[in-house]
């Protein structure tokens, strides 16, 4: 039974008119949200493989690109807050300070390393501050490719009996283009390499830009999500907002190229000065409307994370009530969710 309803909660993100009444849509799709990042280092195949063992449906790695084309799982491109890279004395003068997006970034940049030279770095945890137990396994894994967090996937299916899918996130992919990297056309090249580019192929593609995702409606059938945050707008289309793409006009462009929206979740359930939770927005049914399934990050247990009324203990990095902010969402119709927790995910779901 169990079984059957995760399967068809990863099919209701295709967007099959179908599925839209299926058992499922009261149980929201878990995406681990760069694997189990609340417990090991983000991005890692520990974060990964303990994703799938919690009970995770999707696995998430953000992808950026190396200097001689590959696809590297990264938060970001500037490497020196997830990995050991400050520590190799041989790459201390690749050190830079370069515009990304708009926004000033010193550190170490993935496209000044060939993809041999990554391999020579460690992971680490990006936030240390509020999951000092993770330090314990700086320095364990290494950086890995798209293809082996498919392959990660692919294994954990064969090894559960459940489909493992797989949702990575394009990051960049205007700045990189510009330095000579042509991400979209090389991700279309990896999707068609690995059988990736069927409307039933077990991936959900994102980006915060739009262009990259209209063009690639064209050329592959995978599912396609256009991410969303509650101040901005994609860098690709100047003066566009992502508060106007969520209107109901801006919900039906996205429908045209794009399945399911990926929001933040201050754009379902606002936070008001004090950090409590206001009454949730129109933003799902509008979406459902639409024809648009609604996804929603990141939800996270510390307390830093979740909105005052949720929040227990004295310390930031303590644990709130996780469990009772993603049944609020689930009660709010959302069809899948972002979480560093995956575990904790699974559990507030089931029936």
């Amino acid at each position: 039974m169990i079984r059957a309803i995760l399967t068809a909660a990863l099919l209701l993100l295709t967007g099959a008119p179908a599925l839209a009444q299926s058992p499922a849509q009261n149980h929201p799709v878990v995406i681990a949200h760069r694997g189990a990042s609340g417990l090991r280092p983000e991005h890692t195949r520990a974060a990964y493989e303990l994703a799938i063992e919690q009970g995770a449906d999707f696995i998430e790695p953000d992808l950026v690109m190396s200097k001689d084309g590959a696809f590297v799982v990264r938060h970001e491109n500037e490497i020196g807050g997830t990995t050991d890279v400050a520590a190799h004395p041989e790459f201390a003068d690749r050190k830079t300070t370069k515009v990304i997006d708009g926004v000033s970034t010193t550190g170490w940049f993935t496209e000044d390393f060939t993809l041999a030279e990554l391999r020579t770095l460690k992971a680490r945890e990006r936030l240390p501050a509020f999951r000092p137990a993770n330090t314990a396994f700086d320095g364990q894994d290494g950086i890995l490719t798209f293809d082996e967090v498919v392959a990660i996937a692919r294994a954990g299916s064969a090894r559960t009996g459940r489909t493992i899918s797989v949702a990575p996130e394009l990051k960049h992919p205007s700045y990189f283009a510009s330095i000579g990297l042509l991400m979209e056309d090389g991700f279309v090249a990896m999707l068609e390499r690995l059988g990736l580019t069927g409307a039933e192929a077990p991936i959900l593609i994102q980006c915060f830009e739009v262009g990259p995702l209209e063009r690639l409606s064209g050329r592959i059938h995978s599912s396609l999500l256009q991410l969303m945050s509650g101040a901005g707008g994609p860098v690709d289309k100047p003066g566009l907002t992502y508060a106007a793409m969520a209107t109901p006009e801006g919900l039906k462009t996205i429908r045209a190229y794009a399945g399911a929206i990926g929001v933040e979740t201050a754009m379902i359930v606002p936070r008001g000065p004090d950090g409590v939770s206001l009454p949730a927005t129109s933003l799902i049914p509008d979406a459902h409307a639409a024809g648009l399934k609604v996804v929603s990050w990141t939800f996270r247990a510390e307390n830093a994370f979740l909105p005052t009324e949720l929040r227990r203990g004295e310390a930031m990095a303590d644990h709130g009530d996780l469990t009772g902010q993603l049944r609020q969402f689930r009660d709010l119709g959302v069809d899948a969710v972002f979480s560093d927790f995956p575990g904790i995910a699974v559990e507030a779901f089931r029936p």
